[in-house]
């Protein structure tokens, strides 16, 4: 069995592959302060629960975006499963068959996003991760990153509004069934939610257009199905593209 983990910036996500598929998918808040016997807890639970013997376990990768907690879950992962965890970084890029732009600065989960597009579809794709940041990756059927854009994930600006205008408040992501916000709370879905969907529209647009061509869309992140007008719009729906990603790693890597 393969465990993978996804550190993010709100979240870790995890996920464990058997037998080709991934039989177990599990996400832990990612609190920094935590002390690393929260984090060692939790997974071992999650294994106890589904009656997963960790002994199962002979290969782990790691994403991590929080420096915070990279070195507190590789400690764990070293303690309860007695091994070393691979952990991604441009030394590991190395063995890939991507070409990477800017190792030592892009994020890992980036990367990982553009090896399961490559290794899955073999045709130019646009990711885009809907996480703590929204962001739209494109990769050539060749497997060159040729580039990426970046924007406050949905939660972190609506969250940005409720910190920093004294009389809004935090809503629930759920699409308004209006543009024209009746109160505080459609107001805010209305310019949130609605916005996002031209944003990334726009975005992916102007992608294919300086690209001059029709690439594939995939969605992946939490909140992927969220922005309900666009699932017509992306030609794929993955909330395990990152994961893929990190197996696909894991898999060169070893080789």
């Amino acid at each position: 069995m393969l465990l993978a983990l996804d550190i993010g910036n709100s979240e870790i996500t995890i996920g464990l592959w058997d037998k080709e598929v991934w039989t177990h998918h599990w996400r832990i808040p990612s609190l920094p302060d935590q002390p690393e016997l929260f984090y060692g807890i939790k997974i071992n639970d999650y294994f106890l629960e589904q009656s997963a013997p960790i002994q199962s376990v002979r290969k782990i990768v790691i994403s991590s975006v929080v420096p915070g907690l990279t070195e507190k879950i590789q400690h764990v992962i070293r303690a309860l499963f007695q091994q070393e965890p691979i952990l991604l970084g441009p030394t590991v890029y190395q063995h890939l068959p991507i070409e990477i732009l800017n190792p030592y600065e892009i994020g890992s989960d980036l990367v990982a996003n553009a090896m399961a597009a490559y290794m899955k579809y073999k045709q130019t794709c646009i990711v885009v991760d809907f996480g703590t940041a929204l962001t739209i990756l494109t990769i050539s059927k060749e497997g060159k990153i040729l580039g990426v854009s970046i924007a406050p994930g949905l939660k972190t600006a609506i969250k940005a509004l409720s910190q920093n205008t004294a009389k809004l408040f935090e809503v629930p992501l759920t699409m308004p069934t209006s543009s024209l916000g009746k109160n505080t709370a459609t107001a805010i879905q209305s310019g949130i939610l609605l916005g996002y969907e031209g944003l990334v529209k726009n975005v992916v647009e102007k992608i294919r257009s300086e690209l001059n061509e029709n690439c594939l869309v995939v969605a992946t992140g939490g909140l992927a199905s969220i922005i309900t007008p666009l699932q017509a719009f992306f030609d794929v729906i993955d909330h395990k593209h990152t994961l893929d990603g990190l197996r696909f790693i894991a898999d060169h890597k070893a080789t």
